[in-house]
């Protein structure tokens, strides 16, 4: 998710201080569901589909390079200015990919790597490298792939556009699942060309065998409503109106709502909790709210417990984050800090897992092959690698770790605190 990479900080100290030190229950006992709730599901929790009982991860796909063929013809997410190759000060990233499964990659303006080689970069717009990334997914035991599609109304669009269309050839090739996961962040005409988008491009999406269902339904995501910050202004009428619409044309539907959704505070502005209820599934934000294993372990007993109470008083369905960690800042203390989150969600009971995120390399959370050691990254850029606290991992590590999580969360292993994921 681009609209949090830059309060990140400020929004982990809200969550803090709002979190710890609380009961499980926060606001109180959860109020019995009212007659007049428009959400309720048939059944609770609902039955093992596509995005129950399963491993969802978010998937970017918004890298493009200049030369690349692309509609947008630029460093699109690489480089902070997308007219010029990305440098060490011109940087969209914080992490570096590992490259090497990819045919065609486009030179930057960065050093040479540790090892000597150019320091080049992948295009999301080549289908080879969709193919590879869905390609993993299958081979780690990734369930589906929540593509993430931003106002697509004005330059994004057409790349956006092209990148949808990759995406179902290769979840078809690779037996994945999708769906579009609307990020609504400063989408100012967001109510009525939400609606328009779906009936005339992302609807058709549903004819495939690859798309996601769930409870015989369609899924679709919407993200960004009841956020307390600039970019997600919207009333919460607005914003249940666009709801009830997409469950109206037969969806069901995921909420990526604010840590704080329940209470209503900190993260979430107030008056949205009946928006909150009419989705179908609620999937909490959770990227800079933690980074330590005592954080996940907070979590998991003054927000996420009461959560999942108040959704099965709802018949909500519950799909918390879980997240690798910010390898620039030194959060994934070689996967121990990402296991806890699974072994918590798993013991917790909730009814799926979303991995926040599958190639994030913007804000450094990506679990897909990531540069190992110094040898794979620009010399003096001062990116951090995956051995960074001293432990070497192989760059496929976190897709491992996933694909060993989602096990657990399965019951395909036992429930444990030990992360059984070898490093190499």
């Amino acid at each position: 998710m681009k609209s949090f990479g830059s309060i990140g900080l400020s929004l982990a100290i809200l969550f803090l201080t709002a979190s710890c030190g609380k009961s499980n229950s926060g606001a109180g006992p959860t109020p019995p569901p009212s007659q007049t709730d428009t959400n309720i599901n048939k059944v609770w929790p609902s039955p093992k589909g596509d995005v129950v009982g399963t491993v969802t991860v978010g998937y970017q796909g918004w890298f493009a390079c200049k030369g690349d063929g692309s509609p947008i013809d630029a460093w699109w997410h690489w480089s902070k200015d997308w007219g010029q190759a990305p440098t060490q000060t011109l940087s969209g990233i914080v992490s570096w990919p590992d490259i090497r499964d990819y045919q065609n990659t486009y030179a930057t303006g960065f050093a040479n790597l540790g090892n000597g080689n150019p320091a080049t970069l992948f295009s999301s717009f080549n289908d080879q490298t969709v193919d590879v990334q869905f390609t993993w997914m299958q081979q780690y035991g990734i369930d589906v792939a929540a593509l993430q599609r931003f106002n697509p109304t004005g330059q994004e669009g057409p790349v956006r556009d092209a990148i949808t269309a990759k995406v179902k050839t290769a979840a078809e090739k690779h037996n994945v699942k999708f769906y579009i996961m609307y990020d609504v962040s400063g989408w100012t005409n967001m109510q009525s060309e939400i609606k328009a988008d779906w009936t005339n491009k992302m609807k058709a999406y549903t004819s495939s065998a690859a798309y996601a269902r769930q409870n015989g339904k369609p899924v679709v995501c919407i993200w960004g409503f009841g956020f307390s910050d600039p970019n997600h202004v919207w009333d919460a009428a607005t914003c249940k109106d666009v709801i009830m619409w997409f469950k109206s044309q037969g969806c069901y539907v995921i909420g990526g709502v604010p840590t704080h959704w329940r209470e209503q505070n900190s993260d979430s502005r107030p008056g949205f909790i009946d928006t909150y209820k009419a989705f179908n599934m609620l999937s909490p934000w959770m990227v800079g709210r933690i980074g330590k294993i005592m954080e996940a372990d907070d979590y998991y007993a003054n927000v996420a417990t009461a959560d999942l109470g108040f959704c099965r008083a709802y018949k909500i369905d519950y799909q918390p984050c879980v997240l690798p960690g910010d390898l620039q800042g030194r959060q994934r203390v070689h996967g121990d800090f990402m296991w806890r989150q699974f072994y918590n969600m798993t013991r917790l009971g909730v009814q799926g897992i979303y991995i926040s995120m599958f190639d994030e390399y913007n804000e450094g959370n990506q679990i897909a092959k990531t540069a190992e050691d110094a040898s794979m990254v620009p010399a003096g850029a001062g990116f951090l690698t995956l051995d960074e606290d001293g432990t070497a991992c192989s760059s496929d590590y976190y897709l491992r770790l996933t694909g060993d999580g989602g096990k657990m969360f399965k019951g395909v292993i036992s429930l444990t605190t030990v992360r059984p994921t070898a490093v190499k």
